[in-house]
């Protein structure tokens, strides 16, 4: 049986990958060509394509297309084809929808963050096919035109014991007897001690950000 040659991008010169590099961490005019040079310079550093696929939420072929393209014409291919004319315009059902997803929780469509950015919203965007390519200023300004800001929120982490209330409440009644607002009954202790009442620091909230309604 023949085994299928496994797709990677040819070798990235140092010039190559510090280019690559500063389209990711500074962003472009085009979601598109921010997708691609992802998934290009995560294939360099030999991530295969199926995992290149699961975390910029496209499909294989997809990568496996980037990849070749890329091969044979270098950055030319990272960048849409410009077609002129005035900058694209959305939609009223593509606005609804943008504005929709982005007040949304990524939780909601099986995504392994707990918040949206700029680049995370618009990545999604565009791999859902709701809207070809749109930049991050351009998603900003779209969602600030809808109402929607980035805001502060805090999170806070849970028990999942079972016996969490009860727990809770045992603790809550001996609190009470220590301060002296109720009387200790018979078996319940007159001396109590609390430990590591301060808990640790990890399960302190911190504060985030979200897009919501503004």
């Amino acid at each position: 049986m023949r085994v299928a040659e496994r797709v990677r991008v040819r070798e990235i010169e140092d010039d190559e990958g510090r280019r690559l590099l500063r389209i990711i961490r500074r962003g472009t005019r085009s979601v598109v060509t921010w997708r691609r040079a992802q998934m290009v310079l995560l294939s360099a550093q030999g991530m295969p394509v199926a995992k290149i696929a699961e975390v910029t939420f496209a499909s294989d072929d997809r990568v496996r297309d980037v990849i070749h393209n890329f091969n044979a014409d270098g950055f030319d291919s990272l960048y849409p084809k410009c077609k002129g004319g005035r900058p694209k315009t959305f939609t009223l059902p593509e606005r609804r929808e943008i504005k929709k997803i982005a007040k949304s929780r990524p939780a909601e469509h099986h995504l392994p963050f707990s918040t949206w950015s700029l680049a995370k919203l618009a990545d999604f965007l565009v791999a859902e096919g709701v809207v070809d390519d749109i930049s991050h200023e351009g998603l900003r300004i779209l969602l600030r035109e809808e109402g929607v800001s980035c805001q502060r929120l805090k999170t806070w982490k849970t028990s999942r014991d079972p016996e969490y209330a009860a727990k809770k409440a045992r603790v809550e009644h001996l609190y009470a007897i220590a301060d002296g607002e109720i009387m200790h009954e018979e078996g319940e202790p007159e001396i109590i001690f609390c430990v590591d009442e301060f808990g640790p620091l990890n399960l302190m909230p911190h504060p985030g950000r979200q897009w919501a309604r503004a």
